[in-house]
């Protein structure tokens, strides 16, 4: 059987129930609605964190985030241009190294945020070729990063590109699936957007190249309607993507993903969860995650197996017929059950988050979730309570006590987060009120 090919899509900051197939209320997805239907639909998907580059540390080396310094940034910042230890050690195993060692190629367009050159980036931890951005975000026309300075970049060389970015990373992307139909070698596609992050610009929006830029984090812009079109444009852009896939012939072996890296900011859809980025309530870790692969899924399929962005390291290595580094076992699990239809239901399994910002901690085990904010503990069913209101706390004081103590072993076995990582907060009460 010849290797099954991939393409991951990570959106940034999309909400659990932004997309139409997950009860989102404007018809803004449908390519990726689709995508649900032709293949499968995961409700208890986790994102590593409830912020960006820690969740991507996860998710490229299959392991949980805190065993790397770089990932204790909440996020990884500009801050960090130029530094020789606050990011990804060329020298760790991604799937995406090792995935290249059985013969695939592999490439990342779009968004890195795993550390700054010349010490850090995609070309040194298993990709073939990169193109787009290293930094966090950036103007979607100006292609400028939080700094001002330009932000896009092919192979580490910068370059220079005119469009908006979502657009550029979509067409990008479309083009590489069509040049692996014409050569036919195995590949590894990760199509990290921007969207729906900040700035809130849609392909309409283009600036005036007079007027001054606009702080990335857009305080004083954005509404519902630019944020969904901004959804709608990434959805768009993952139809080209796919048409390229059919095109090219690859359609029936490829392995197709989609999730995002934490939970929705100020314009998403959450409903009914609670909390969003920054947050370990499940708004902020809860993400959506959509699957397809005509060989091996059956279309329709639905999974309420607990899962977390670390798994997918493990499930692409195995399909792809390589194995985890002995020196770095994977603390994710393999999915390929699952997508072979051998597993749909809930598990025992536990999973575990903290951040810095808060002192927040949790841990989720079957129905049930520990949360710990400061000084202050709950108890939830989240079959019962997904919203997180009913504190179970005082009528299961063991269940409680047992889950607190599995977290405090769990996290001993994890590096202290580092006195000097930083939490860093975009706006507070001054700028809007809590919702």
């Amino acid at each position: 059987m010849s290797k099954p090919n991939f393409i991951f899509i990570l959106a940034d900051d999309l909400g659990f129930a932004d997309l139409g197939c997950y009860g989102g209320r404007a018809p803004i997805s449908p390519n990726l609605d689709a995508l649900a239907d032709q293949g499968i639909r995961f409700s208890n998907a986790y994102a590593n964190s409830a912020v960006c580059s820690p969740t991507r540390f996860g998710l490229i080396t299959g392991r949980y985030q805190y065993r790397l310094r770089g990932a204790a940034e909440e996020p990884l910042t500009g801050r960090f241009k130029g530094d020789k230890v606050v990011g990804l050690p060329p020298e760790h195993p991604t799937f995406v190294s090792l995935l290249k060692a059985r013969g695939y190629h592999t490439a990342l367009i779009g968004k890195w945020h795993l550390g700054y050159p010349p010490h850090f980036g995609p070309l040194q931890s298993g990709y073939d070729e990169h193109w787009g951005l290293v930094s966090g975000g950036m103007d979607y026309f100006r292609h400028q990063d939080a700094g001002g300075q330009p932000g896009l970049s092919h192979n580490g060389v910068p370059i220079t590109a005119e469009g908006y970015l979502t657009d550029l990373l979509s067409q990008r992307a479309a083009a590489y699936v069509e040049a692996r139909g014409v050569d036919r070698q195995p590949f590894a596609l990760s199509l990290h957007y921007t969207a729906p992050h900040w700035p809130w610009q849609t392909r309409e929006d283009r600036p005036d190249p007079d007027a001054p830029p606009q702080p990335l984090t857009h305080l004083d812009g954005g509404n519902i309607r630019i944020y969904q079109r901004m959804i709608a444009q990434m959805d768009e852009g993952i139809g080209w993507v796919l048409q390229a896939l059919q095109r090219a012939g690859l359609e029936n072996d490829t392995l197709v993903v989609f999730t995002s890296d934490n939970g929705g900011e100020r314009f998403s859809d959450n409903w009914p969860l609670v909390g969003g980025k920054m947050d370990l309530t499940e708004g902020g870790i809860r993400v959506p995650l959509l699957a397809r692969w005509p060989a091996v899924i059956a279309p329709g399929s639905r999974s309420h197996l607990i899962n977390i962005s670390m798994d997918w390291a493990a499930t692409l290595v195995e399909a792809g017929g390589a194995e985890a580094d002995p020196d770095y076992p994977f603390d994710g699990q393999s999915l390929l059950p699952v997508l072979r239809g051998q597993l749909s239901g809930a598990s025992d399994r536990a999973l575990y988050w903290r951040m810095k910002l808060n002192d927040q901690r949790a841990m989720r085990q079957g129905r049930w979730k520990w949360l710990a904010i400061g000084a202050h503990e709950y108890l939830f069913d989240l079959e019962a309570d997904e919203r997180e209101r009913a504190h179970l706390g005082k009528r299961h004081p063991e269940k409680m006590a047992q889950m607190r103590a599995a977290f405090k072993a769990w996290e001993s076995s994890m590096p202290p987060i580092p006195a000097e990582a930083r939490s860093e907060i975009v706006y507070t009460e001054a700028d809007m009120p809590k919702p």
